[in-house]
């Protein structure tokens, strides 16, 4: 990976040849290869530094295929094509990306690569989220387009450990901060040893840290990066989420991502998507109303038109829907404005830096979904050439006009039904994606939860 503004590698990166020289003196004995799943997680195989330059570098490992056909509990579910018993649950081939070859300073002697999936024959897995958006920049590429994007992901911390939280059943945990510490440097102290080393741990990823900030929620923060070509971002959104999960273990804590753990202000994860010429021109600046060009409005226009039929990829999760309450800054109707945080689309930043912020997506979504649907939302409007609605000015939550889906079933049904889904993804993505919610949904709706036991076992 390099730097997209000076070309230079970036600290923690790392060529096959440093990787050889740091192996031969025992300062890397364990390579870490990773697919990123539906869930947005990583999941792969600790190789040891010997076998991966020797085999796996040179040519592939495999997984099996279930990896991408499993529940956030890692069961075996029916209704994916891809993977099944009466497919055997075969392998797939995780073909190591050498550009993404990093140290990970947070485990001794270990570096890490991401791996893009084929089958046995070389055929690409079109369901796997990284090839999902490889297509969907391959699009771009075809009118000399680049995309390049940043993520603001929200987290909360807790000082309980993860096995803490899970005897308590995830209730009455700590939070790291006990007021608004949104903006507080006071407050962001009490937890800056937590979250410079997280800093730090990505810094040494290879990763541009940009800086830390408090949050309104109780132990709410976010590390946010500098943006980079959208793959590069996509890949240091998934490491930089995990990482930071296991140095808060590592320190005895607990930090969550979900989008709404709790009645106070949910988890968000904001995406910023500018678009770029082959040369480096900004093409959605221009001299139209609010510095946008023809292009512009229409790639906006496309966010709008595709909104609610692409709101699965935004908010993947049933606990995604609960994050959507007025006057929460979560989004709650389908509109735009100009630096207006009630907005489903934010339009921010002047020329070179005029870009479009989805403030639909929340803590708990999987980056490579969510920006290829931006992505195939904005080539949708630019392509259709659709015309932009004048800007959202004042209180968009008073707007009922048109809403973001409130609920994953009613995500699920525009999504099934969408041929611009299926024009942009192909059918085989819509129909996996089908079946994730699906399998949410049927798991959720046998649930028997504590809201209905406390409301349930005496009083009715």
């Amino acid at each position: 990976m390099s730097n997209h503004d000076t070309g230079a590698a970036r600290p923690g990166m790392l060529s096959l040849d440093e990787l050889r020289r740091l192996a031969a003196s025992g300062e890397i004995d364990t390579v870490i290869l990773a697919l990123t799943d539906m869930q947005g997680r990583l999941q792969g195989k600790r190789l040891s530094a010997e076998f991966f330059l020797a085999e796996v570098s040179r040519e592939f490992s495999e997984g099996c295929n279930y990896l991408l056909a499993v529940d956030v509990d890692m069961n075996t579910v029916d209704g994916y094509q891809i993977s099944s018993w009466a497919r055997g649950y075969g392998d797939f081939v995780m073909r190591p990306d050498m550009t993404t070859l990093r140290r990970l300073p947070w485990h001794p002697a270990t570096a890490l690569v991401l791996a893009d999936l084929t089958w046995l024959d070389g055929a690409a897995v079109l369901e796997s989220p990284r090839q999902i958006l490889r297509r969907q920049i391959d699009r771009l590429a075809e009118r000399d387009l680049v995309a390049y994007a940043g993520t603001e992901l929200e987290f909360i911390v807790f000082t309980d450990s993860y096995e803490q939280a899970a005897a308590k059943n995830y209730t009455g945990l700590s939070p790291a901060n006990d007021y608004n510490v949104d903006y507080s440097i006071l407050g962001t102290s009490r937890i800056e040893p937590l979250l410079r080393r997280i800093r730090n741990g990505m810094t040494g990823a290879g990763m541009y840290v940009e800086s830390a900030k408090g949050e309104c929620n109780l132990g709410q923060h976010e590390i946010a990066f500098r943006y980079a070509d959208v793959l590069t971002m996509c890949d240091n959104h998934s490491i930089y989420k995990t990482g930071a999960k296991e140095i808060a273990a590592q320190e005895g804590m607990s930090i969550t991502f979900m989008a709404k753990a709790n009645a106070r202000e949910g988890n968000s994860c904001h995406i910023h998507l500018s678009l770029r010429g082959n040369d480096g021109t900004p093409v959605l600046a221009g001299d139209g109303p609010h510095g946008l060009s023809k292009t512009g409005e229409h790639f906006v226009a496309g966010q709008l038109a595709a909104m609610r039929e692409l709101t699965l990829l935004y908010a993947p999760n049933i606990n995604s829907y609960k994050r959507y309450v007025p006057g929460s800054f979560a989004p709650t109707s389908v509109r735009w404005g100009v630096d207006n945080r009630t907005c489903a689309i934010r339009l921010v930043g002047h020329g070179h830096s005029l870009r479009a912020e989805n403030r639909t997506p929340g803590g708990d979504v999987n980056p490579y979904l969510a920006v290829a649907g931006m992505i195939a939302a904005g080539l949708h409007g630019i392509e259709s050439e659709l015309p932009l609605e004048p800007a959202f000015e004042g209180n968009a939550y008073a707007d009922a006009s048109l809403r973001v889906p409130h609920t994953l079933r009613d995500a699920l049904d525009l999504w099934a039904k969408s041929e611009l889904a299926e024009a942009a993804f192909g059918a085989a993505v819509r129909e996996h994606y089908t079946n994730y919610a699906r399998v949410e949904l049927a798991a959720y709706d046998a649930a028997v939860t504590d809201w209905e036991l406390r409301r349930c076992f005496e009083r009715l």
